[in-house]
């Protein structure tokens, strides 16, 4: 069977399930869209502003940038799934994509959307294709309702 007569035969909504994955992690001209991994991050997160209310929540995650002129988000905030408040690149190690996010699975990781990267909330790679490069993973300081995210 053609790829066209197959795509048919599963009808557009199971087509666009199958394809947005690999549309939405590439660039126009169908390479993978890739971003610098932050550095030099020391920056804070006021946890009552509105846009911190997922954080409120064991689970709940933000995206941020790290420094406000970067026109895409570069760290994952999240509240664990134990109350802790912690922080890492959303800069998949794995291939450079800004696709990183926390889910609650397995006790809670970071996921990578792109290609199903996995990694434990302390960096290390839970699947085989990135097991040389850790997720980095930035410290954490708690004063009051502000929130620190450094190196």
């Amino acid at each position: 069977m053609e790829r066209k007569q197959f795509l048919q035969s599963l009808g557009a909504g199971a087509a666009f399930a199958l394809m947005f994955p690999c549309v939405n992690g590439c660039s126009k001209d169908g390479e993978l869209e890739t971003f610098p991994e932050p550095t030099g991050v020391d920056f804070t997160v006021d946890l009552t502003s509105p846009e911190a209310a997922p954080l409120a929540n064991n689970g709940g995650w933000i995206a941020v940038k790290s420094n406000p002129e970067l026109n895409y988000f570069d760290i994952v905030v999240a509240r664990n799934l134990e109350g802790n408040l912690i922080a890492a690149s959303k800069i998949c190690s794995h291939q450079g994509t800004e696709e990183i996010r926390f889910i609650t699975e397995d006790g809670g990781v970071f996921h990578c959307t792109t290609h199903q990267s996995r990694f434990a909330q302390d960096g290390t790679s839970l699947n085989l294709n990135t097991t040389s490069n850790p997720l980095k993973i930035f410290n954490t300081e708690l004063n009051g309702d502000i929130l620190r995210i450094f190196e």
